[in-house]
């Protein structure tokens, strides 16, 4: 894995799909995309991407259409 922490990937797992954060990093871990790609892709901080991932935050709902795109071309 590209950076990627155990706890940033068992965080990943643990956490709802529900969430489009969530399945976001889900798409990246599998892509071993590193974090400061998706920070500067979306123009948002790596902590940002972090909350992300792990489902602590969720991505604003004006992001959700580019994300999904995102999560498309990973796959």
């Amino acid at each position: 894995m590209y950076g990627y922490t155990l706890a940033i990937v068992k965080a990943n797992k643990l956490a709802s799909l529900s969430n489009i954060g969530v399945k976001l990093g889900r798409a990246c871990i599998a892509a071993d995309l590193p974090i400061s790609k998706v920070a500067e892709d979306f123009n948002v901080t790596r902590t940002t991407v972090y909350n992300w991932f792990s489902g602590a935050t969720r991505p604003s709902m004006r992001m959700e259409s580019a994300i999904e795109q995102y999560i498309k071309e990973l796959a």
